[in-house]
């Protein structure tokens, strides 16, 4: 799962997190051996209407960003959407702020149908929409591993970022690599091959 790699998330948006488009060259390379596995692939984004809550103008804690349909709501010109991927659109409520992909969404419906039971989550940021779709997940019974070399953070407050991975861990969720996720993506294609 693929949390809001979005233009206005990336350095030159509205709304850049510091790094955050370092973690695109790595984000590929967990899709694509997924893709290539035939396992199911999830992006979220942020999908905004120009009110949004959020916003500073409404007296929210964010500039404007992410709006539906502006490139500043498109994906990073690099991220790579294989084939067959399912976006989730978030935060579309102008009245209801929603960090997590789970909330106002079909998203748990839709791993429900492709029958995910664990999830590999990387994306932006950390410390808001990869912390609240993690716990969205863990609450909802599907175990999540994030892959901390696929985050980064928007850090308000120094620390927020490794905050956030400890209440992710506290919960339940696994902290893993690319690499991690990699290996057992592969492992789960072998196994599924050698399946008479």
């Amino acid at each position: 799962m693929v949390v809001d790699v979005q233009r206005d998330f990336c350095p030159g948006g509205a709304l850049a997190v510091k790094g955050g488009d370092r973690v695109v060259a790595r984000l590929n390379r967990v899709t694509s051996a997924f893709h290539q596995a035939g396992l199911p692939i999830f992006f979220t984004r942020d999908w905004h209407p120009r009110n949004h809550c959020s916003f500073r103008d409404r007296g929210g804690t964010w500039p404007s960003h992410c709006v539906a349909g502006t490139p500043g709501a498109e994906f990073h010109p690099d991220l790579q959407v294989p084939l067959g991927s399912i976006i989730i659109s978030k935060a579309t409520d102008p009245n209801e702020d929603a960090y997590s992909g789970f909330q106002g969404t079909e998203l748990e419906a839709e791993l429900r149908r492709v029958g995910a039971d664990e999830l590999f989550i990387g994306g932006l940021a950390t410390d808001y929409c990869v912390k609240q779709t993690c716990l969205g997940a863990l609450t909802r019974g599907f175990a999540a591993s994030v892959m901390t070399d696929c985050v980064k953070g928007v850090n308000l407050s120094t620390g927020d970022s490794e905050a956030a991975l400890r209440a992710m861990s506290s919960r339940g969720a696994k902290l893993v690599t690319s690499a991690d996720a990699i290996r057992v993506c592969r492992r789960a294609a072998m196994m599924s091959s050698s399946r008479p």
